[in-house]
């Protein structure tokens, strides 16, 4: 079995047996995948708890990784090999899906590609050495303007690089562009545009997905980032909070 769900930003309650009832049928051979923001932060007693809490349930968890992420310590998790592609063991049976690879999960062939640009940071972002910091996050914090802290709440990984694009298309190619399911974090351009119209912009992200979605054959494609759950059009999936099933 193979359940889907979207962003968890740390909260992984709704994996309790009361609100995900549906584990109690499942193994570790069986799959729990997050879209996205799992909320890897940092190695506090709470994280650590969680963490923890999430390894001893029925499933394995898969995930990846959003505009929610402390890229600095995921970079400290060595790589290794899982279902075909290059992962990350966070903990035991917590997976990070690394960007741009395929995997042979349950008979299907998966292309996870995480990332996302952040749009909550109209506030700017604050540099912890500028001199002027303090000042600057005290007239921030006595306004509206949402703003982040560069290495804190906000690390320019979110946005894949040269590297790992190059790595999304070479696998594509040797599979010849067909796949059974898309797991990403946020999605093409089109299809944002059909989410949020204009409040959200296009970046090279969303533009490399558009890309992959003109001319890759794919049968389902789901992601999160937009905190809503719907369809959109028939191939394509957004998730929050709904747990659903693949397989």
């Amino acid at each position: 079995m193979i359940y889907i769900t979207g962003d968890c930003h740390g909260d992984y309650r709704r994996f309790s047996t009361d609100i995900f009832p549906e584990q109690k049928k499942m193994t570790k051979d069986d799959f729990m995948i997050v879209c996205g923001d799992f909320g890897l932060w940092d190695e506090s007693g709470e994280q650590r708890y969680w963490r923890k809490w999430l390894s001893q349930k029925q499933f394995t968890t898969l995930w990846v990784d959003g505009n929610h992420e402390n890229y600095d310590l995921l970079k400290s998790y060595p790589v290794e090999q899982w279902s075909g592609g290059n992962v990350q063991v966070i903990a035991p049976h917590i997976i990070h899906l690394m960007r741009g690879q395929l995997y042979d999960i349950d008979g299907l062939r998966f292309f996870a590609f995480g990332g996302a640009k952040s749009h909550d940071i109209s506030g700017g972002i604050l540099e912890p050495e500028d001199l002027n910091f303090k000042r600057k996050k005290k007239v921030l914090d006595h306004g509206l303007e949402p703003y982040r802290i560069n290495h804190l709440s906000w690390w320019k990984e979110e946005i894949p690089d040269k590297d790992e694009f190059e790595t999304g298309i070479r696998n594509l190619d040797q599979c010849g562009w067909k796949v059974d399911i898309i797991v990403s974090h946020c999605c093409a351009t089109s299809i944002q545009k059909e989410i949020c119209g204009d409040n959200c912009e296009s970046d090279i992200l969303t533009e490399y997905f558009e890309m992959i979605r003109s001319r890759c054959d794919f049968k389902k494609w789901l992601f999160g980032h937009y905190h809503e759950n719907r369809n959109v059009g028939s191939k394509f999936v957004v998730l929050y909070e709904q747990i659903v099933r693949i397989v």
